[in-house]
């Protein structure tokens, strides 16, 4: 007895140090698309140079907390995340891929924030008719590639080593006409944080290129691409939050702030899920806590990804109604049901 007294402690002691590579995410906090930020006292979302409308009830994003890249869980905490409903564990890596720090993180989730901000305002102003322009951008950065720290998502490409580019392949070109080790000179303005089409300053940048793994020729890890530009000022201005995952409800916030009446009718409704500048709506990480986030907020509906209504009527919090959701047309037409009360007929995740 006394053996097994002591192998029953020291299992436990080595439960508690023993240190197992899983990250947990909970329930974040929900910003009504609506409504002003509690830190600031600002709008979310201000309409300059068009006219806006008021608007009442709610369109929360949801989000989810995430513990940092350094953050290794006990054995036992791991396993007190597991019986919780309100604790979500997954693999490190699944979060974090290997080698990335948090102020990677920080700035991968910044730059994913930043292009979703650009595709809800597309995909609004495409929904409402809204002709715009466009610009030629950096899409993404390749992570541990040169154009990493050096050049960020969202920046406008205007030449490549002094000579105008318009499109990705004269990017290309322009890139692999260098040989592996030579510096490219990017001529670029960087993103402006509203996303308005006003002029920046530019700014010569040298990346150093490297031999492509694929074709051998120069690269710098970049992907170009076009933007839209648009013809007044859309500001979102939400601090500390990251990812792409609130573009649907941005997009819903615009679109009801530049036409007359309410998309809620007052009540408060949540949502989550990626907008493509088409309007198709996709799947997001963490649903299972964004549900539990937004009941505790209050939210009466809950617009889902249809790629995640699997996993979210598994997780649906008594009191909250989920709808599935495909497209941005999809989320108004819902909307416009729970307006009119024909909320039977409203697509379920459960079909």
């Amino acid at each position: 007895m006394l053996a097994a007294t002591l192998l029953l402690i020291a299992l436990l002691c080595a439960s508690v140090l023993m240190k197992v590579p899983y990250t947990e995410m909970s329930p974040g906090p929900t910003y009504n698309t609506l409504g002003v930020q509690e830190k600031t006292g600002t709008p979310v979302i201000t309409i300059t140079g068009h006219e806006s409308f008021p608007a009442s009830g709610h369109l929360n994003m949801t989000t989810v907390q995430v513990t940092g890249a350094k953050y290794e869980p006990s054995l036992v905490n791991a396993v007190v995340g597991w019986l919780r409903d309100d604790v979500l564990v997954v693999p490190h890596d699944n979060v974090y891929p290997k080698g990335q720090s948090d102020a990677d993180a920080k700035r991968q989730n910044a730059e994913e924030f930043a292009l979703s901000e650009d595709h809800a305002r597309t995909a609004a102003l495409n929904q409402l008719g809204i002709p715009m322009g466009s610009e030629l951008i950096v899409q993404s950065v390749t992570a541990g590639a040169p154009a990493e720290g050096r050049l960020h998502a969202g920046d406008q490409i205007v030449a490549v080593d002094g000579a105008p580019v318009a499109d990705a392949d004269a990017v290309a070109k322009a890139v692999t006409r260098h040989q592996p080790g030579e510096s490219a000179v990017f001529t670029v303005v960087p993103r402006v944080k509203d996303g308005a089409a006003e002029p920046g300053v530019r700014t010569d940048i040298g990346v150093p290129t490297v031999k492509s793994p694929d074709t051998g020729s120069a690269m710098v890890g970049i992907r170009p691409g076009l933007r839209h530009t648009y013809p007044f000022r859309i500001d979102i201005g939400l601090q500390d939050v990251g990812g792409p995952s609130a573009g649907l409800m941005f997009s819903l916030g615009i679109i009801d702030k530049l036409t007359p009446g309410d998309l809620t009718a007052g009540r408060f409704v949540a949502g989550t899920g990626t907008i493509t500048d088409e309007g198709e709506v996709g799947p997001i990480g963490g649903i299972a806590m964004k549900l539990i986030a937004a009941r505790d907020a209050g939210a009466e509906y809950f617009l889902a990804p249809a790629a995640n209504c699997a996993e979210a009527a598994k997780n649906t919090p008594s009191g909250l109604n989920l709808v599935k959701v495909e497209t941005l047309d999809g989320a108004l037409k819902a909307l416009e049901q729970i307006r009119s009360g024909q909320t039977s007929a409203l697509p379920s995740c459960a079909s």
